[in-house]
């Protein structure tokens, strides 16, 4: 199945480069978010996969579209053939692919997060932190900074959003009187 989803993800991107319109560019960033939530929700990420649902496919949609609409909705640029960036590119990745040879096999019981991290967190958790649920005295507790540092993203963008149709809005009733 994952497969499945990453192979739609790669259709998504190839679209996404091929496309003019850039209303159809933000609807495909959009759908492309909602299949890495889904391929996150079958690797069992439920916490991770929620956030990129609400962040990436809703949050980051509706600012994109809200922009759109400030703009115009055609790429105005010339189409070149940036080389360069494109081997930037591939440079990058083959380095990802490079790095992640070294990796234990996925679900690996005797990977180093499942003999050290893992038993710590299930063992620890509930005496450090007085909550007995392990996934929320992680994210609370352990992570607690990191939490904090996405919902200020978060409450960010929306607060730009508003301050960018406000603006268009007082705009629109200056042009009226």
């Amino acid at each position: 199945m994952i497969d499945v989803l990453l192979t739609m993800m790669a259709v998504v991107v190839f679209a996404m480069i091929n496309q003019r319109n850039l209303f159809a560019v933000v609807v495909l960033g959009g759908i492309y978010s909602f299949l890495m939530a889904t391929v996150l929700v079958a690797l069992d990420a439920v916490d991770v996969a929620m956030t990129e649902a609400s962040v990436g496919a809703g949050l980051s949609t509706v600012l994109l579209l809200g922009a759109l609409y400030l703009t115009k909705g055609e790429e105005v640029t010339e189409v070149r053939r940036p080389l360069i960036a494109l081997a930037v590119s591939i440079a990058v990745g083959a380095a990802l692919v490079y790095g992640s040879l070294g990796l234990p096999a996925f679900s690996d019981p005797q990977a180093p997060i499942h003999t050290h991290v893992v038993p710590r967190y299930l063992n620890d958790s509930p005496k450090e932190t007085g909550v007995p649920n392990v996934v929320t005295s992680v994210l609370a507790s352990y992570r607690g900074f990191d939490t904090l540092g996405e919902t200020t993203v978060v409450f960010t963008s929306g607060a730009g959003v508003i301050a960018l149709l406000r603006r268009r809005r007082r705009s629109r009733e200056e042009s009226e009187k």
